[in-house]
């Protein structure tokens, strides 16, 4: 059920006040492929663990053991986070059904298609509507 004209052009006030108010959240709002969030996570991941390597080793050298513990925490990190990210972008773990398709015991089954941001506003829109 589409949205009336009045509430299209609320919503559309709503919108470009967001945008003005934070052209930041909107340019990020606006990037079509979620992997590229994913992709510059990965990067930052990448900087840790050679920060982690660089601080392990100099604790190493100069025989200052918590340094060293310091820096293999960080790589620990890192790979972990990177790790978190690369499944994300590459779609591994983003539901919570098993190969055959059978939900996962324990884990809620999420919706497969959760359509776009602005998709979702309208159906909270429409919710909020309808309660009152």
């Amino acid at each position: 059920m589409p949205l009336s004209e009045h509430e299209q052009r609320l919503l559309d006030q709503i919108e470009q006040a967001l945008y003005a108010e934070d052209p930041k959240w909107a340019n990020t709002v606006r990037i079509s492929d979620p992997r590229s969030h994913y992709k510059r996570r990965l990067v930052k991941a990448s900087i840790g663990f050679a920060l982690g390597v660089i601080l392990l080793m100099v604790g190493v050298v100069i025989n200052l053991i918590p340094l060293g513990v310091g820096g293999f925490v960080v790589m620990l990190a890192a790979c972990l986070w990177g790790l978190s990210s690369w499944k994300r972008m590459n779609g591994f773990g983003d539901t919570a059904a098993a190969p055959g398709g059978a939900p996962v015991a324990g884990k809620p089954a999420r919706r497969a298609n959760r359509g776009s941001f602005m998709e979702r506003m309208e159906e909270r829109w429409r919710r909020r509507h309808d309660e009152h």
